[in-house]
């Protein structure tokens, strides 16, 4: 099993917390590398890494957008598969939203597809802030 180093700095303001999903999800694809030993582009076409970079980023963006601020990242494979831990500084849970008709392409679909691509999904808000932890499967 490979993991990266849980990261939770009191003020957010780590250099080793990601500052855009995009490093959120570099972090994901070296330990999916380490995985799988290398990450071809067979395996990166793979719906299943696709999936587990689509959610790390839609948490992480949640977080940046609507969290107060990425405040502690973590990612690790376990049995279950991918298991990401993302800290934000907002205690309110997350809403889950249906876009209006005709509204394609103006957001609000995130958490909705983060619900159908991890088989584990908890939301455990505490003083400063709130946890999510998403087991997306590599299987």
């Amino acid at each position: 099993m490979y993991s990266t180093p849980p990261v939770r700095p009191a003020d957010g303001s780590s250099a080793d917390t990601p500052r855009t999903a995009g490093e959120a999800r570099d972090v994901v694809t070296r330990l999916l590398a380490a995985e799988f030993d290398e990450l071809s582009e067979e395996i990166l076409s793979n719906v299943v890494v696709a999936d587990a970079l689509l959610v790390t980023s839609e948490i992480v963006t949640n977080a940046l957008r609507h969290g107060g601020g990425l405040t502690g990242f973590s990612a690790r494979i376990t049995e279950g598969g991918l298991r990401l831990v993302v800290d934000d500084a907002d205690p309110r849970h997350p809403v889950r939203q249906e876009p209006p008709p005709g509204s394609v392409g103006e957001g609000g679909y995130g958490w909705s597809l983060v619900h159908r691509l991890t088989r584990q999904l908890s939301v455990t808000p505490h003083e400063g802030g709130k946890r999510i932890v998403a087991v997306v499967s590599l299987v």
